[in-house]
């Protein structure tokens, strides 16, 4: 570390109790029945890194120390920053076009810290201009038990086990690993997977059991039964209804469907269950197994939502910024 951490007064050593303690800043708050709220750990928007190794190493006082020595340094960015400022983005066009606009997205930032700790945080939001006014520090419990009472509809954390105790929870939610990226800036971008993130896990389970064969006849047999629905069903919906605010030439929101099924066998089904659905995407890729690394290079996307880790790793050796969404927890 290049700065040592500095002796805490007294009255500062003494542990806080588990209440959940929520920061507003000046910042407009948004209509709670209207707006689409994205919840966020601080491990996941800044690279918190170092900081996390401190804590596993040298224990919470010493990690609390750091950050209160260190509350004017700004953290750095972490992977789920490009995508915070590109929903920030679309924010803005939402009420360029309409003032009254009330469904925006709202962020709310979760850490699973205590508060003492966490002036360096909403310094570092302040200070990259990020329009945040809601945080949750927590002091060790689990940002789970508060996403419904906040009406969450996405978690995005860089803690595996916050993640699935939200899937249990029914509350669409992904496992953010750090990473370096590049995304473009003009558009919101997102990309989902299909089976098992998108749609259920139906036709995984099928070939598991059957084997390919067997998967092939399942689809073929159910081609006019839409899928059911999977754990990022929700807020693909979300992204879709955005979408219809504008028009093709000025939509700032972009979204794909990049999916191992093959288009000729398994490919029919998933297009009528999105028609069913009534979700438009904006590009689909049915992959036929191949790798989705070298396509999303191509896209870009502020995010992918997959369920298998291969694809992840794939993706992130391309610079992607990956969202796993771990199946073993629903």
């Amino acid at each position: 570390m290049e700065n040592a951490p500095r002796k805490r007064p007294d009255r500062a050593l003494k542990m806080e109790s588990k209440v959940e303690v929520i920061v507003n800043t000046q910042l407009k708050q948004k209509d709670p029945k209207e707006a689409i709220t994205i919840a966020i750990s601080a491990r996941a928007l800044f690279d918190m890194e170092e900081e996390h190794e401190l804590f596993l190493s040298e224990g919470v006082e010493e990690f609390i120390n750091y950050q209160i020595t260190n509350e004017a340094v700004p953290l750095k960015e972490g992977i789920v920053y490009p995508f915070i400022k590109a929903v920030q983005m679309v924010n803005n066009k939402l009420l360029a076009r309409d003032p009254e606009e009330k469904q925006l997205f709202e962020i709310m930032l979760l850490s699973t810290h205590s508060a003492d700790g966490g002036v360096r945080i909403i310094n570092s939001v302040n200070y990259y201009g990020l329009e945040i006014s809601k945080f949750c520090f927590l002091n060790g419990t689990d940002p789970s038990k508060y996403l419904h009472s906040h009406n969450v509809k996405l978690f995005l954390s860089a803690c595996e086990s916050s993640v699935c105790n939200a899937l249990k929870k029914g509350i669409p939610a992904a496992l953010m690993i750090h990473q370096q990226c590049q995304t473009a800036e003009n558009q919101l971008k997102v990309a989902f997977d299909g089976d098992s993130v998108l749609f259920s896990d139906e036709a995984d389970v099928v070939f598991r059991e059957e084997g390919l064969d067997g998967v092939i006849k399942y689809e073929k047999d159910l081609e006019h039964v839409p899928i059911g629905e999977g754990p990022l069903k929700e807020f693909a919906m979300i992204l879709g209804e955005m979408k219809k605010k504008f028009n093709q030439e000025n939509d700032p929101i972009c979204t794909y469907l990049v999916t191992a099924r093959s288009g000729n066998d398994l490919g029919i089904r998933a297009i009528k269950t999105l028609r069913e659905w009534g979700l438009k995407i904006d590009e689909a890729f049915f992959m036929a197994g191949a790798p989705k690394g070298p396509i999303l290079a191509h896209i870009q996307p502020h995010i992918f939502f997959d369920d298998n880790a291969h694809n992840i790793k794939g993706a992130r050796e391309y610079g992607i910024p990956s969202a796993f969404v771990p199946g073993d927890c629903v």
